[in-house]
């Protein structure tokens, strides 16, 4: 373990005393912006805190609930159903956060974005899909429009008042979008002959602009309105969704796998087409010096792929190329129809490549990944790491940690050099990597995405890790590069989304599909949050404590 550990430090790579963040903006899926303390700053009160500070790590736990190691505590921001004003509601399965103060002066008063992925329909319209699972057509249009509503994503204003986060309750801000909201699409050619297209769904993890706006990347689509299914002969048909949503709403799939821009101030949203369309997990952006944007993103499935997309002009992730990586030989080869002549001679123009870009990327020789999912910007050595949760069938069933150096640091580079850490497993102590956040410190905290119907299974790979957890890998002192759980999640749940407050003294942290495997409203595998209705609810936490606040100023003690 030894080893390991220090193994994994040198492959993050370790900043020695007075290494401040290099990076002059990142904003990614749970980094912020602001800078880490030096030794200098802190005071000697801190100091000897700091000095004494001893990490104790929970053992695996298979409890219905959420359970979190010494210096932690939490409260419940918002759970589902939680009415955010006169009209709407809080949505179901609660995954990507991120929060935006009004005032940078001010980080105890702002906005915060929560992703709504999917819904677990015996919740939230009463349909019991493991009972009917040949029997969507029973499904009512009334079911399906709960369904509609509790996914996309909220917009809700959130105050700290004596410690506690809460919900500033009808103010202005507060909105829901859904998969019946109209957004528009940022391109120039329509999709399936439209510039509008209605709703977003599969909303998993996101990012935010260097202009305050959210990020909100559409994953498995296919999952609602299903597929459109090409055979080498360029033959298409319909591949139907699992939800059945299709009776009702004959929205072609091609609106569908974007990554999606809200705007918080207002509500209003539209699709970035330039993105590309595959199962987005997240999209972090880098600003270069010119103002021109960087947007990593990667196609969350088996043996899929990692993109990169840079813009031509400032502020733009309209114009530019996308490109999809060779990890194998460190290029980024670049998904341009005009000038990739494999391109041109298998898709009509720029815009199919851009719908179609899983295909696009095969036939210009990217590399298939293990699912990469959470994309982070390592703030001390400008490294991008990506989570490649798992690939079961090739027997990759605890995942790995991908690092990405660009050439000469330059992150519009077009060569990278690739290197790949074995971190999952049973050795290290946790398995399927996913969302990672780095603090204020450059430690790297991590959640895990083990399934539901596989976890705490007898004789099964997952039951030594038993419940999905967050884990602190610290980047200094005596404790660096061990890997540490300090929250575990209620039975069935996934913890995702975790995102720093500006002063790094909470942490906002989803709690996703508690007792998603519940045969029935009966037979319910966990209750948590406990609310007198007895029904599992997904949530957003903030967790703060003594921890938290020691690990965000851990960096330049005992390197």
């Amino acid at each position: 373990m030894e080893y390991n550990r220090r193994k994994f430090v040198a492959f993050l790579g370790k900043a020695g005393l007075g290494i401040a963040l290099i990076l002059p903006y990142l904003t990614s899926c749970g980094n912020n912006t602001s800078s880490p303390k030096t030794a200098e700053s802190i005071s000697a009160e801190n100091l000897k805190r700091l000095k004494e500070l001893s990490l104790e790590g929970l053992l695996p736990s298979n409890k219905d609930d959420l359970l979190l190691t010494k210096g932690l505590n939490y409260h419940t921001i918002i759970k589902w159903g939680d009415r955010i004003n006169d009209k709407d509601t809080f949505g179901f399965n609660n995954d990507f956060t991120c929060f935006i103060p009004f005032d940078k002066n001010n980080p105890y008063d702002g906005l915060l974005w929560v992703n709504h992925e999917y819904v677990t329909s015996l919740f939230v319209s009463g349909f019991n899909s493991k009972k009917n699972k040949d029997s969507l057509q029973l499904k009512t249009k009334e079911q399906v429009n709960k369904e509609m509503y509790n996914v996309g994503g909220t917009i809700v204003r959130i105050k700290q008042e004596n410690g506690l986060w809460k919900v500033v309750e009808n103010d202005p801000h507060n909105k829901r979008i859904t998969a019946h909201t109209p957004i528009e699409i940022n391109w120039d050619t329509p999709i399936k002959e439209k510039t509008t297209i209605i709703g977003t769904n599969s909303n998993c993890s996101g990012g935010i602009t260097p202009w305050n706006t959210f990020l909100t990347c559409e994953e498995n689509y296919d999952s609602f309105f299903g597929e459109t299914v090409y055979d080498k002969e360029g033959t298409y048909k319909h591949k139907p969704g699992i939800y059945g949503w299709e009776k009702f709403y004959n929205y072609p799939p091609e609106h569908y796998g974007w990554v999606v821009e809200v705007n918080p101030k207002n509500g209003t949203a539209k699709k970035h087409i330039a993105l590309g369309r595959f199962a987005h997990e997240c999209c972090t952006l880098y600003e270069l010096p010119d103002q021109r944007i960087v947007a990593y993103t990667g196609d969350d499935a088996n043996d899929e792929h990692l993109y990169k997309f840079i813009s031509s002009k400032p502020s733009s992730l309209k114009e530019g190329t996308l490109y999809v990586a060779d990890v194998e030989n460190g290029n980024w080869l670049a998904l341009d129809w005009e000038n990739q002549p494999i391109l041109k001679s298998n898709f009509k123009n720029q815009t199919e490549v851009l719908i179609r870009t899983r295909e696009a990327a095969k036939l210009l020789g990217a590399t298939a990944l293990n699912r990469p999912e959470d994309i982070e910007i390592d703030p001390v050595t400008g490294n991008i790491l990506v989570s490649l949760t798992n690939n079961k069938s090739k027997n990759d069933y605890h995942g790995s940690i991908l690092k990405i150096e660009e050439s000469n640091g330059v992150f519009d580079a077009l060569t990278f050099k690739a290197s790949n850490y074995m971190a999952g497993g049973e050795e290290n102590g946790f398995s399927c990597p996913d969302n990672l956040a780095f603090d204020l410190s450059g430690n790297l905290w991590m959640t895990t995405d083990m399934s539901g119907n596989a976890m705490n299974k007898e004789n099964g790979p997952y039951m030594p890790f038993k419940n999905n957890s967050l884990f602190v890998i610290p980047r200094y002192g005596k404790d660096a590069g061990k890997v540490i759980r300090v929250v575990s999640a209620p039975t069935d749940a996934e913890l995702t989304g975790p995102w720093f407050a500006p002063d790094g003294k909470t942490l906002f942290l989803s709690v996703q599909h508690p007792g998603e495997q519940s045969k029935d409203l009966e037979n319910l595998t966990s209750k948590w949050p406990f609310y007198t209705d007895n029904i599992p609810k997904p949530a957003v936490v903030a967790i703060t404590g003594d921890l938290i606040e020691k690990m965000n100023y851990l960096n330049k003690i005992e390197s």
